[in-house]
């Protein structure tokens, strides 16, 4: 299992929109999220910061995000919401990651079995 935590801007103008659109996430794009081995998908919001989290249970991160993007629903709603979101500037845009940016991640505390 590998755990991906990702971070965008919310625009302050989009805010209501972006937060309706999340009140009622479309089964189709929830049903891509799943196909693709995402499990544990949560976005935080704290003033206009987006940080989103998930765990990915897969073999190639990358063909199954490339499957989510092949989907007509999720692309879809990637037009309603990806204006709503704006990259931070000193971010690198890989193609294909949309607005949002990889954080790298520099601690974890895991679950010990006795």
């Amino acid at each position: 299992m590998r755990r991906v935590a990702q971070i965008t801007r919310l625009r302050p103008e989009k805010r209501e929109e972006y937060l309706a659109l999340h009140r009622e996430v479309w089964p189709a794009v929830q049903a891509a999220i799943r196909a693709a081995n995402i499990r544990n998908y949560s976005i935080f919001l704290h003033g206009d910061i987006l940080v989103g989290y998930y765990e990915y249970h897969g073999e190639d991160l990358a063909a199954d995000l490339a499957g989510i993007a092949e989907d007509a629903e999720t692309r879809r709603w990637w037009t309603l919401t990806d204006p709503c979101q704006q990259r931070w500037a000193d971010a690198d845009a890989e193609p294909g990651t949309g607005p949002w940016t990889d954080l790298p991640e520099i601690w974890h505390l895991s679950e010990e079995t006795e």
